[in-house]
């Protein structure tokens, strides 16, 4: 029988991916306690105590239906947890608030120690750079497109020349809206001729295009590793989930312990990483999300991805 203490769930209300993690660890019949921090209130309080013998940190966070004691946490799963943003507040009321629930509740909860972190937010926050993303993958013997990072309209104009196809895609995802309307972030080919002064008002990502023949969808859960092979013909798949087909595939060797190491490097527990395929069987590397989705991935392959999270969750695997 698993030990009683609790896997602590931080995420948003309504998140399928957990569901599907929180019923294998119900299975497994271990205690869940579940909260987001867009609750703090009535639906969610914290007291954490410092100073105080044995523990560094004594305390517990508190929902209407549970309670999980900050010393007795045996894993917390940092999934996509809403923090508040107080619209009933004033602006810099509001602001205050916000920073002191991200540095009150989070600090605390980054405070406990022995937990297994699938992420720890701070470790995410430092591995979520796509520059020091590329150098660590070419670091680790994976190959990269040639890419360039750049608000200079010169030097992108000659990456561009320089290549048969180059895509623009974000540094990293934001909420971003026109008109009211929110836009979604895809890949696109981009041509010299659009280039103009506005580049300098921040870094753009340009990046070759691989001739490719599907993409991978790679997902490592502590030593486990998920591959699934993407077919779409879709440059960037996300557009249309309706016309993406699923491999299971295996990786190669050197690959596969690469994307160990990765994870290591950064200190992750998880990772989901993407690659694209060419015409010759080779992969390249694109990019890594720590927190990356895949939930939608197991019912179409069949792969055990849920089990393996509770199995790292609760320390039934290495």
């Amino acid at each position: 029988m698993p030990e009683k203490r609790p896997v602590l769930v931080v995420t948003e209300a309504d998140d399928v991916t957990a569901d599907m993690v929180i019923r294998e660890l119900n299975r497994l019949d271990v205690p869940v306690v579940r909260i987001d921090p867009a609750d703090i209130g009535a639906d969610l309080t914290v007291s954490a105590r410092f100073g105080t013998r044995p523990a560094p940190v004594a305390g517990r966070v508190r929902t209407p239906s549970r309670t999980a004691d900050l010393s007795d946490v045996r894993a917390v799963y940092w999934r996509r947890p809403v923090w508040p943003t107080f619209p009933d507040l004033g602006e810099h009321d509001a602001q205050f608030a916000v920073a002191q629930v991200r540095y009150g509740l989070g600090g605390s909860l980054y405070a406990m120690e022995g937990p297994v972190w699938v992420n720890h937010p701070l470790r995410v926050a430092v591995a979520d750079y796509k520059p020091a993303q590329l150098a660590t993958a070419q670091r680790l013997g994976l190959t990269v497109p040639a890419t360039l990072v750049t608000n200079d309209p010169d030097e992108a104009r000659e990456f561009i020349s320089s290549h048969e196809r180059v895509i623009y895609k974000t540094l990293r995802w934001t909420p971003y809206q026109r008109d009211g309307v929110p836009m979604a972030g895809w890949t696109e080919t981009v041509a010299a001729e659009e280039i103009d002064e506005s580049l300098r008002v921040a870094p753009h990502l340009f990046q070759t295009v691989v001739d490719k023949v599907a993409d991978l969808r790679v997902l490592v859960v502590g030593r486990q590793v998920f591959a699934v092979r993407i077919t779409s013909g879709l440059l960037d798949w996300r557009k249309d989930y309706s016309a993406l087909s699923y491999g299971v595939v295996a990786l190669p060797g050197a690959i596969e312990s690469a994307l160990l190491s990765y994870l290591d490097h950064y200190g992750l527990a998880s990772g989901s990483f993407d690659f694209a395929e060419d015409r010759q069987g080779d992969l390249w590397w694109l990019e890594l999300n720590p927190n990356g989705q895949w939930g939608w991935l197991e019912p179409h392959t069949g792969l055990p991805m849920a089990a393996a999270f509770a199995a790292l969750l609760t320390g039934e695997t290495t």
